[in-house]
């Protein structure tokens, strides 16, 4: 309770009927909490909402589950673009790790009926008033401007030429006015954007504007005027981030973990603990110096990560003047690894991408112990600097130790010594005899009130008595009724019994149906198989490592068998191997493999058939001998020639590498 957030208005919302899952369209209870009054609102729709989110303008809106406004990350962000500026999502119960709301009600004292939306929705904006509770990001700090026509400029006439310089002159003056604007914005805030440009006759065809800020605080609005769009658009995450709203540590520099890209120019990635990217930009004859000041104006580096084996000096110098951790992979990374590292975040150029890939290949050989931090870390502590002691060799749990033992001494430093009170003998004769006085009057108001609480005791076990008399009359008049009442209820639990095994009935009957469509289903390919027409195929549901376990378990697998993957999709290397492991001859699918799953079957040289025609019933099914040999041949045919495509792609690559090597000097 300490740590209350100065906020005008908050929002506390709870589910009240349906799901965003379910057909019907779900209902919430709305608690508004103004200047520490309570409003409620019952079964409000979610545009009614929004509505009255614009009306009002509150600081937060709170939750103990923000899937109960969407029903995927998806439609979270469409909920998220129509909020008004700087209108906070957070939710009550924690991120990655949460709590249940009647936890934390009890341990913040607050009364909870859980089977009360209201309740709910009012203890989600009373914890929020508290700084209870994780701030919803769902967007990087990175927003993409893109100006461009607004109209197809056509085929065209005599007059195609002029039209051509009108719009693209309309471009180009646009692009100007939102440089501009960028320019004066990044002076006044400190941030920095990059711009990419297409030109065309008479001007620009289109401007990619990339600004490394948040979406709300950029300067540009979307919109459509004349010959021009602008479309204003913040670049979305690879996965929900919480930030705690009780952030004490935001006047702290962050840790970070930089990549650099060392040469004539120079790249440079700045990354949190988390994999956020906070900067990236390569420059051309930077100096040393000015590299650690601007690294250090993003935070205190704990990594500093090169591609380049041995570390180069200009980077093991910059290591030294931070003190920091040095990052670099055991063997060079490919020119895929580093594309395949870098294209989520996106890069401008190479330096860009070698200094980004650096950076994260030193952040995913600590992914899985940062993970094992978030668990273990209470809420309470600052877990990027347990991650700094896990770093520098300290076990979790003694690195937790460590920054809760710090944070109790500053604790005590900055409580206030307690001032020793005066005792009664050091005041002044009047003040006490005023204080006597105070006592007394005291005194003889306690005893007028005992005196009054007697009298209210009698007054109440009369009314007492007589309830209990009104009582008695009133189950007399009522013994009718509720036999009425009783038998009313039976023949109704009777009537509805009546349904419940009609219905039951019908389905049993629909079920014994089926099951004999299945058993001549399953004759005639036993038939088949007996006569020699058809090779036997064992069906998979879907491609998990459950799913495989369960068909082994229940038929087994053994070499040779053909195998029909059901829904292809989700499987990966792992769960290929469980396959190729069994030594089946072949798999026959129906939609599209992963890339890992599909590299993992063709390195074996299993087939993967596509477009053969099974006989099925249930679990059980057959193909075509001739189909199936065709089938199989036509893949060895691909097989051979994508092999040798995979040759001459290896040599392509070799080659390449060596010339990138060659221009950057290092050979």
């Amino acid at each position: 309770m300490e740590n209350n957030i100065d906020a005008v208005t908050i929002y506390g919302i709870d589910i009240a009927k349906g799901s965003p899952k379910a057909k019907e369209v779900p209902k919430y209870s709305v608690a508004v909490l103004k200047d520490g009054e309570i409003t409620h609102y019952t079964m409000v729709h979610r545009h009614k909402i929004l509505r009255m989110v614009h009306k009002d303008r509150p600081d937060i809106i709170a939750l103990d589950n923000v899937f109960e406004l969407a029903e995927n990350k998806k439609n979270l962000i469409q909920f998220l673009e129509r909020l008004p500026k700087n209108v906070r999502l957070v939710q009550v119960t924690g991120g990655i790790h949460p709590k249940s709301l009647v936890r934390l009600a009890n341990e913040n004292n607050l009364k909870l009926n859980q089977f009360n939306p209201n309740d709910e929705a009012e203890v989600c904006a009373r914890l929020a008033a508290m700084g209870v509770g994780f701030e919803v990001s769902l967007f990087e700090n990175i927003t993409k401007i893109k100006v461009s026509r607004a109209r197809s400029l056509g085929r065209g006439g005599w007059s195609q030429n002029r039209y051509h310089r009108k719009v693209h002159g309309s471009v180009k003056e646009k692009c100007r006015d939102i440089d501009s604007t960028l320019k004066n914005f990044s002076k006044d805030k400190g941030y920095t954007y990059d711009s990419k440009i297409t030109k065309g006759y008479g001007g620009y065809v289109r401007c990619e504007f990339t600004v490394y800020a948040r979406r709300d605080d950029v300067p540009v609005r979307p919109g459509v005027g004349g010959d021009v769009q602008v479309k204003v658009k913040g670049v979305e995450r690879d996965k929900i981030k919480y930030i705690p709203l009780d952030k004490h540590d935001e006047q702290k520099r962050k840790y970070t973990i930089v990549g650099i890209d060392p040469g004539t120019t120079v790249g440079i990635a700045v990354l949190s603990l988390d994999a956020e990217l906070l900067y990236l930009k390569s420059f051309r004859g930077i100096s040393h110096d000015e590299v650690v000041k601007l690294v250090s104006e993003y935070g205190k580096p704990v990594i500093i990560a090169t591609d380049v084996i041995p570390t180069p000096n200009s980077v093991e110098k910059i290591r030294r003047s931070f003190k920091a951790i040095e990052g670099r992979p055991d063997t060079r990374l490919s020119s895929e690894e580093k594309i395949a590292l870098s294209k989520p975040y996106g890069y401008s150029n190479d330096h860009e991408r070698d200094a980004l890939a650096a950076a994260l290949y030193s952040y995913r050989n600590y992914k899985n112990v940062f993970s094992k931090v978030e668990k273990r870390s209470p809420s309470n502590i600052d877990r990027d600097q347990v991650k700094l002691y896990v770093m520098y060799g300290d076990t979790i749990e003694d690195a937790i130790e460590k920054v809760k033992s710090s944070k109790k001494e500053e604790e005590s430093k900055k409580e206030p010594a307690k001032k020793p009170q005066p005792s009664v003998e050091e005041e002044k004769p009047e003040e006490y005899q005023k204080l006597v006085e105070t006592i007394n009057r005291q005194k003889s108001q306690i005893k007028h009130m005992q005196d009054y609480i007697d009298q209210l005791k009698k007054d109440n076990k009369k009314k007492d008595k007589k309830i209990s008399s009104l009582e008695f009359k009133i189950d007399n008049l009522m013994s009718e009724r509720n036999k009425e009442i009783k038998k009313e209820k039976e023949i109704k639990i009777r009537n509805n019994k009546i349904s419940k095994l009609k219905s039951e009935l019908k389905n049993k009957n629909k079920s014994l149906k089926k099951l004999k469509s299945q058993i001549n289903k399953l004759k005639q390919i036993r038939k088949m198989e007996i006569k020699g027409e058809g090779i036997p195929v064992k069906i998979i549901n879907s491609f998990t490592k459950d799913d495989i376990s369960k068909t082994k378990q229940l038929y087994g697998l053994k070499p040779g068998d053909i195998v029909y993957l059901e829904d292809a999709s989700g499987g990966g290397a792992s769960t290929a191997s469980m396959l190729i492991n069994a030594g089946i001859k072949a798999v026959i699918i129906s939609d599209d493999l992963s890339h890992a799953a599909y590299e993992a079957f063709f390195e074996k040289n299993i087939p993967i058939l596509k477009d053969v025609s099974i006989q099925r019933a249930d679990d059980f099914a057959i193909v075509n001998p001739e189909e199936l040999e065709s089938a199989i041949s036509r893949w060895n045919e691909f097989a051979k020639e994508k092999y040798m495509e995979e040759k001459e792609k290896e040599f392509v690559n070799l080659v390449n590498e060596y010339r990138s090597e060659r221009r950057r000097g290092l050979i």
